[in-house]
């Protein structure tokens, strides 16, 4: 079975997270894990780890924390996978590399991996963070302005009402009667 490492998976959500709101203002450990549900020293890893490849900035401080190094619109998920697990290779012999292989002088397969692997990574290539972000009803978090955000939460400045142009900055979607559903 081929699947993200739990640690990839949180990430994508924590940066998820990172990216709704106001972006500039850095977040805690604690606020990440209080938003999105996972563990505090996990998020705290995974904020580390994220820094440390260039995908987060973190600020020191009282008022410190971490915030996106680019908006989600422009973050590939292939680049939080590799951030968090390495670069993607399904096997170990990808690109001519040996690794542990046992079977590599006599392989029947041997480079014909790469091809999959190229596949994936293709595939990978095409979703970003942003694209991670849409409920299963279709309507889009807020990770800038003019997008609509989930019933419940509050609008950010610039967002805009699905029906229609008027500014929803402060009021809370899906409250028809001021006009921001």
């Amino acid at each position: 079975m081929i699947r993200l490492g739990k640690l990839t998976d949180y990430a994508i959500v924590v940066m998820a997270q990172l990216s709704r709101g106001e972006t500039a203002v850095p977040r805690s450990a604690h606020y990440l894990s209080s938003r999105t549900g996972v563990p505090e020293p996990t998020v705290a890893k995974i904020l580390k780890s994220l820094s440390k490849n260039g995908m987060l900035e973190s600020m020191r401080g009282a008022s410190g924390g971490y915030r996106l190094v680019k908006p989600a619109n422009d973050t590939l998920i292939l680049e939080i996978i590799t951030a968090m697990d390495g670069p993607v290779q399904i096997v170990s012999c990808v690109d001519g590399a040996e690794g542990d292989c046992v079977a590599v002088e006599k392989c029947p397969v041997k480079g014909n991996w790469d091809k999959v692997n190229d596949a994936l990574i293709s595939t990978l290539s095409q979703f970003m963070l942003s694209d991670m972000m849409v409920s299963p009803c279709g309507k889009t978090y807020d990770v800038g302005a003019g997008k609509p955000v989930m019933p419940g939460e509050v609008y950010m400045a610039g967002a805009s009402c699905q029906s229609g142009p008027k500014d929803c900055a402060g009021k809370t979607c899906g409250n028809e009667k001021d006009g921001c559903n």
